[in-house]
C-alpha cells in the first residue's frame, strides 16, 4: 500500500473511532445515576428492553442515536432525543421498535423527540413494518410545550399516524412499561393491542395531582390506571404482567403469529462479497477530502464480485451511473465522480460538480430504474451545479430541473448515502432528505451545507464588511481576518455530520465498512410494501 492510502486509512478511521466513542456515551442515556435508578426499580433500559426483545444472535439496527447530540444543553441535554429506535428481527421478522428511555428526563417529549417519533412512524408506514411501542414518558417536556404540541408536525400527529397505519394493515403493539400520561395515553390505546406490567405501567389522561387540583378527588396511580384497572375494570388494556420480560416474551408471541404478506418482489440473486478489498473504502478519500479520487473504487469495494455495469460511461462523467447487485440484491446506482476528467471537447473538469451532461444522464438512468423496478442507490460527494455564464447559456438550470424532477416522481426505494460533500442542489439531485429516500445515512466524513465552507465564510464576511463600511465604519486588515476565522469556525461547525444527525438529516452516521449491510437491510425492508404506483413524469424539460 503507498503511503497516501495509509494516511487516508488512518484519517478515516480516526473519523469513524471519534463516531464510536460519542456514540458509547450516548448509550449511557441520562447518565449511570439514572440507569442504577432505573434498575432499583426492576426496570430495564430502554437499550436493555430491546436487546431482550430482538432475536439472539441478530443485530438491533439503531437510527437516530446522534438525534439531539449537543442541543437543548441548557437543560442537561437530550441524548438520542430520550427515544431509542431502529429495526430489529423479532421471531424472524424485521419490525421498528420505538422505545421511550426513561432515563432522560423521565422519556419527557423535547420538539426534537417528536420528530424523531414521526421519522421512525414514516419508516414504518413506507416499508409497512410492524411497530413495537415500549412505552415509559412522562409526556411532553413542558417548558418547551409551544414547540413540541399544537403544529401538524408535532406531538399530536403521531396518534394520527397510528390511525393510518392501522388503516394500512400494519400491525401494532404497545408495551406499556412505565408512565403513558396525557395525550400519549392515546398512543397505546390507538395500537392493536396493548400489554402492560403491573406495578409500574399506568394509563391516564391525568395524573393523580392533576385529577386532585382539577376536581377534588384524592387517588393512586396504580388504582386510577394502572394495570389491574385497566385490564379488569375498563377494558383498554389485553393483557397484564408481573414483569417486564414476562411482558416482552408476549410480545414476541405475538409478533410470531402474524400472517404472511405479499412482498414487491425486487430481485435477488444469491450474495456475493465483493473481490475488491473493502479497505479501499477507508483508503479512497483523502484526508479532509481534499483530493479528487475515482468514485468506482468505492462502488467496487461495495458491490457483489465487484460486478458493475456502467451506463453511458463516456457520456457525463461527473455522475457515474450503473447496474450492480449489494448482497445479492439489485441496485442501481448514482454516484458523484471527484476524478479530473476530460470531456469530449478536450476540456479539463473537476469532479464533484454536476454539469449538463451528468444531470441528464442521471435523470434517463433513474427512469429506467423506474421502469425495470431496481432500487435506486446514491452514493453522494457533490459540491453543485457548474456555474457560470458558459453553463447558464448551455442550459444548466434546465438540465438540474430534470434530474430533480427524475428523482422527485421515481417510485423505486431510493437509499443515499452521503460520502463526502453534499452541498446547495447537488443535496437535492443527489437524492438528500427532502427528497424521500427510505433511508439516508452519513460516512463520518460527510459534509452537508449548502456551499462550501471557505466559500460561504468569504461571501458572509463580504456582507458583513460592506454593512459596516455603509454605515461610515471602517474595518482594518486584521479585523477582516479575525471576522473570516469566526464566521468560519461556525459555519464548519453546522457541516459536521454530528450537526446533521442531530437534527435528523441523516438517519445516523455510519462506518463506512457497513455500507453494504446497511444499504441491504433497506432494500430487505422495502421488499415488504408491494404496493407501487406507476412511474409518472409531470411537465419535463427537455
Amino acid at each position: 500500500m503507498d503511503l497516501s492510502k495509509h494516511k487516508n486509512e488512518d484519517w478515516m478511521k480516526l473519523l469513524s473511532s471519534d463516531v464510536k466513542a460519542k456514540r458509547a456515551q450516548i448509550m449511557l442515556g441520562g447518565g449511570k445515576k439514572s440507569i442504577e435508578k432505573q434498575h432499583s426499580r426492576k426496570k430495564l433500559t430502554a437499550r436493555e428492553r430491546i436487546d431482550y426483545l430482538i432475536d439472539k444472535k441478530s443485530r438491533f439496527h439503531e437510527l437516530g442515536s446522534f438525534t439531539a447530540y449537543e442541543m437543548y444543553q441548557e437543560y442537561g441535554g437530550c441524548p438520542s432525543g430520550g427515544l431509542v429506535s431502529g429495526i430489529g428481527e423479532i421471531a424472524g421478522r424485521k419490525c421498528m421498535i420505538i422505545a421511550n428511555d426513561q432515563t432522560v428526563k423521565a422519556g419527557a417529549w423535547f420538539p426534537i423527540t417528536a420528530k424523531k417519533f414521526l421519522r421512525m412512524q414514516e419508516i414504518a408506514m413506507e416499508n409497512r413494518l410492524p411497530v413495537i411501542y415500549l412505552v415509559d414518558s412522562a409526556g411532553v417536556f413542558l417548558p418547551l410545550q409551544a414547540e413540541v404540541f399544537p403544529d401538524k408536525e408535532h406531538f399530536g400527529r403521531a396518534f394520527y399516524n397510528n390511525a393510518r397505519m392501522s388503516g394500512m394493515g400494519i400491525t401494532q403493539i404497545s408495551a406499556v412499561l412505565g408512565a403513558c400520561v396525557a395525550g400519549g395515553a392515546y398512543l397505546p390505546i390507538m395500537s392493536d393491542e396493548t400489554l402492560m406490567v403491573e406495578g409500574a405501567g399506568s394509563i391516564f389522561l391525568a395524573g393523580p395531582y392533576l385529577v386532585k387540583a382539577a376536581i377534588g378527588e384524592d387517588i393512586d396511580a396504580e388504582t386510577l390506571g394502572g394495570a389491574t384497572t385497566h385490564n379488569a375494570i375498563s377494558g383498554i388494556a389485553d393483557y397484564k404482567f408481573d414483569s417486564e420480560t414476562a411482558c416482552l416474551d408476549q410480545v414476541r408471541r405475538l409478533i410470531a403469529k402474524l400472517g404472511t404478506t405479499p412482498k414487491a418482489g425486487f430481485d435477488r440473486a444469491a450474495p456475493a462479497l465483493p473481490k475488491t478489498d473493502p479497505a479501499q473504502l477507508y483508503q479512497t478519500l483523502s484526508t479532509g477530502n481534499a483530493k479528487p479520487y475515482d468514485t468506482l473504487d468505492l462502488i467496487h469495494a461495495m458491490v457483489d464480485n465487484s460486478e458493475f455495469d456502467q451506463f453511458k460511461q463516456d457520456y457525463g462523467k461527473t455522475i457515474v451511473c450503473g447496474y450492480g447487485r449489494i448482497d445479492g440484491w439489485a441496485v442501481g446506482i448514482v454516484a458523484n465522480q471527484r476524478l479530473v476528467v476530460k470531456s469530449g471537447k478536450g476540456e479539463m473538469q473537476l469532479g464533484g460538480v454536476i454539469y449538463g451532461d451528468s444531470a441528464d444522464k442521471a435523470a434517463r438512468f433513474i427512469m429506467n430504474c423506474n421502469q425495470k423496478k431496481i432500487p435506486l442507490v446514491f452514493l453522494q460527494d457533490v459540491t453543485g451545479f457548474m456555474v457560470g455564464s458558459k453553463s447558464e447559456h448551455a442550459g444548466i438550470t434546465k438540465d438540474g430541473a430534470k434530474l430533480v424532477q427524475a428523482v422527485s416522481d421515481s417510485i423505486v426505494p431510493k437509499f443515499t448515502i452521503v460520502i463526502g460533500n453534499s452541498f446547495g442542489a447537488g443535496n437535492y439531485a443527489m437524492c438528500g432528505k427532502a427528497y424521500g429516500p427510505r433511508f439516508i445515512y452519513g460516512w463520518p466524513s460527510a459534509k452537508i451545507a449548502v456551499m462550501g465552507g471557505s466559500q460561504a465564510a468569504k461571501t458572509l464576511l463580504q456582507i458583513q464588511v460592506a454593512s459596516k463600511k455603509a454605515k461610515g465604519e471602517s474595518v482594518s486588515e486584521a479585523e477582516e481576518k479575525a471576522l473570516l476565522e469566526k464566521i468560519t469556525s461556525k459555519y464548519e461547525e453546522q457541516t459536521t455530520p454530528y450537526y446533521a444527525a442531530a437534527r435528523l438529516w441523516i438517519d445516523e452516521i455510519i462506518d463506512p465498512g457497513v455500507t453494504r449491510e446497511k444499504i441491504a437491510l433497506g432494500i430487505a425492508c422495502a421488499n415488504e410494501n408491494p404496493d407501487f404506483d406507476s412511474f409518472k413524469l409531470g411537465v419535463f424539460q427537455v
